[in-house]
């Protein structure tokens, strides 16, 4: 039960970022369904984990897009950009690959996939 327990720490964290990143742009019901796919990962179940799975996927489309929309800005204004760039390309990655984490054996066995 542990090794379940520690791999959905990556997720969690996407989650929790997702939020901060919502509530920072003044989306507060996007933020607070973020904070949902906290108590979500609660529910072992196989609709939970696509649930999860798919917010996950889409948060990385998010990340993706304010890339584009804060680069182009950027660019625009003729100010730095590279910085930004590795920064939201990593965090769309990390966020895409939380996802991945229900393909896990151990997750799997969790959510009954």
């Amino acid at each position: 039960m542990a090794m379940p327990i520690a791999l959905l720490v990556f997720p969690s964290l996407a989650a929790i970022l997702l939020a901060a990143h919502f509530y920072r742009a003044g989306q507060p019901v996007l933020a607070a369904l973020a904070v949902g796919a906290l108590v979500l990962q609660a529910v072992p179940r196989p609709w939970a984990a696509r649930v999860l799975q798919g917010a996950l996927l889409a948060g990385a489309l998010e990340w993706l897009r304010t890339l584009a929309v804060f680069a182009s800005t950027r660019m625009a204004l003729g100010q730095p950009y590279l910085r930004l760039t590795l920064i939201l390309v990593a965090v769309a990655a990390f966020t895409a690959a939380s996802a991945a984490v229900f393909q896990q054996s151990a997750v799997r066995r969790r959510y009954q996939l």
